[in-house]
């Protein structure tokens, strides 16, 4: 490419090459985790409980703490969100002299103190995408059990079934498969969103084109490429999603 400097990026290949497996890294753990906080905060909006007072206690207790919590992660920005946790939270968790997670049976001082140097952007991060992650895919689950009939729900609780294996055998499955788009998207999203994580220093993408752009002053070059790597990524994330997509059609069909 005519005026393309490749020697900046031929110098900092290595930064670049770990900064895409953090990213990878992130993303895949994000998803992961934060799929699993949002189906329970999703179970927790959909939950019924009609009679007694376990159906006030319930409201008090689950489904207004959790539409608190989703409006509250869904209404601030992500990038205050990783802010506060890397700031705020990481100190109240681990900090060496007074952390709460910090005492004899759960992580010495010098393990606390490890971990913030080394390890404490990522477990920010992490933290910070997939509290926010969670909020946005409640949602999403919210939406594909209502979605499926109340009959369904009815009839398996008619035949003896629990709440909680209704829920797991007959309505999460077939709610899966409305939800995957708006899933696959949600995937997306966070692997964008993990380049702020270099704000706080994780060495990221973002982080590897910050660093040799600034050592060169010349930015063209590493954002250009990053660039191509988050579009080539996202690329195949959403190629993952439809290959899903149609196999589950498939099935369907059977």
């Amino acid at each position: 490419m005519m005026g393309f400097n490749w020697d900046i990026i031929q110098d900092y290949l290595p930064l670049f090459i770990d900064g895409a497996i953090m990213t990878v890294t992130c993303t895949v753990v994000c998803v992961v985790l934060g799929t699993f906080w949002g189906l329970i905060l999703g179970i927790g909006r959909v939950a019924q409980c009609r009679h007694g007072i376990y159906k006030y206690v319930l409201c008090v207790l689950v489904k207004w703490p959790v539409k608190i919590y989703v409006s509250a992660f869904r209404g601030t920005p992500l990038f205050v969100q990783i802010m506060v946790t890397y700031f705020v939270v990481m100190p109240f968790l681990l900090h060496p002299n007074n952390g709460i997670l910090v005492s004899d049976y759960l992580i010495s001082p010098e393990v606390a103190r490890y971990l913030r140097v080394q390890y404490g952007a990522f477990i920010s991060c992490i933290l910070a995408i997939t509290l926010n992650a969670g909020a946005y895919i409640s949602e999403i689950f919210r939406a594909g059990i209502q979605s499926i009939d109340k009959g369904q729900m009815e009839a398996a609780r008619s035949l003896g079934m629990g709440y909680g294996s209704t829920m797991r055998k007959v309505i999460l499955p077939q709610a899966f498969r409305r939800m995957l788009p708006p899933l696959g998207n949600n995937a997306i999203a966070i692997l964008k969103d993990s380049s702020l994580g270099s704000a706080i220093g994780l060495i990221d993408l973002a982080y590897a084109a910050r660093t040799a752009g600034a050592a060169n002053a010349v930015y063209a070059e590493p954002y250009f490429i990053i660039s191509i790597v988050y579009w080539s990524m996202t690329f195949l994330l959403s190629l993952l999603v439809k290959y899903m997509e149609k196999r589950l059609g498939k099935s369907d069909s059977h």
